[in-house]
């Protein structure tokens, strides 16, 4: 297991401060390719909607959190901004890392970060993610903005990132991001698997602060899923776009049309790419074939009442610190805990 090495006092960038927590995994080309031949043969038919970010994909996503619809980006950054010193409170009496999986563009986690620079304790950032570029991009925007704070990118899943945390400096403390509600890209049970898997891997007095969207009005929810103006089918449609690029597709994007809608039954948001003739697409020399409007599913967006937001904490063995919510109450940022009387890990 390779781990972070020395930090420059000056949290300098580059590809030497990004660090592969698996250093022999498969290409992301290949994984790329297995997983989207996987997803069209299954019945019903998915995509991860890890690949939604390519290039034009995280343009498009960052056009999407512009959206007035799209409330998730603001209410969180409004939750940051006004709690952001409670937050992170507990930790600034010791040696620190903040973790932050799936980074993204880091603004919200570098608001969180301002509150260290006066701490007691050396602190380090340390954004996780499965894109190379993107991490260069949020190292590179760190050190401009923050040139006091050591940082480096580890390139991981979220597996891979818990295998990692369980592995490495033990004697620091902890602060684990998982914002964005990006919690809710995973069905329920595998929700609950992940935070298990999580509690295993830190130690007492390490935190986890997580995004939950909660439950609302229906009517704004599928506003923010399917805009007015169309960006979010256009984010949608540009991950046939990617597969026709890099696995030698041929999707005819005008025979899709994006669909998105909140399932009662799955407590989720979910986006579709519906099909809307018969058709056979080819992907990496395989052909798959779609009935007339059979669907490819690309994202699931779990959304959640505040005592399931507490059950995820007890099943895994936190304690819940404190729930912050923004002034509407439509997303909640909840501070876990492990125990100082925790066993060292939990099985």
């Amino acid at each position: 297991m390779q781990t972070p090495g020395a930090h420059a006092r000056d949290g300098s960038e580059g590809e030497s401060n990004i660090v592969r927590v698996d250093p022999q995994a498969e290409p992301e080309r290949i994984r790329f390719e297995r997983d989207v031949c996987r997803g069209l043969g299954r019945t019903p038919k998915a995509l991860s909607s890890m690949y939604f970010y390519d290039a034009r994909g995280s343009e498009l996503f960052r056009r999407i959190m512009e959206l007035p619809e799209y409330y998730v980006t603001g209410v969180e950054r409004e939750i940051v901004e006004q709690h952001g010193a409670r937050i992170v409170a507990p930790l600034l009496d010791a040696d620190c890392e903040v973790i932050d999986l799936g980074a993204g563009d880091g603004l919200k986690a570098r608001i969180l970060l301002q509150h260290f620079r006066t701490a007691s304790g050396a602190v380090r950032y340390l954004p996780v993610d499965v894109s190379v570029d993107s991490l260069r991009t949020v190292l590179a925007v760190t050190h401009k903005q923050q040139p006091w704070l050591p940082s480096q990118g580890i390139v991981a899943d979220y597996a891979g990132a818990i295998r990692w945390l369980g592995e490495h400096d033990p004697w620091r403390r902890r602060l684990v991001l998982l914002l964005g509600s990006n919690i809710g890209n995973l069905a329920r049970a595998p929700a609950r698997r992940f935070f298990r898997s999580l509690r295993r891997a830190l130690r007492p007095g390490d935190h986890v602060l997580v995004g939950f969207d909660l439950v609302k009005d229906v009517d704004v929810l599928q506003a923010a899923y399917d805009d007015s103006a169309g960006v979010t089918a256009e984010f949608n449609l540009n991950l046939l776009r990617r597969i026709n690029r890099e696995l030698d597709g041929d999707f005819r994007l005008d025979r899709f049309r994006h669909f998105a809608a909140f399932s009662p039954l799955h407590g989720a948001m979910e986006s579709y790419l519906v099909s809307t003739t018969e058709q056979s697409v080819r992907v990496a020399g395989q052909r798959f074939h779609f009935e007339p409007w059979e669907a490819i599913r690309t994202e699931m967006s779990c959304k959640y009442r505040i005592a399931e937001v507490s059950a995820f904490a007890s099943d895994a063995g936190f304690v819940e610190v404190e729930h912050y919510f923004d002034e509407r109450r439509f997303f909640v940022d909840a501070l876990f805990a492990v125990p100082p009387d925790a066993a060292g890990s939990r099985q």
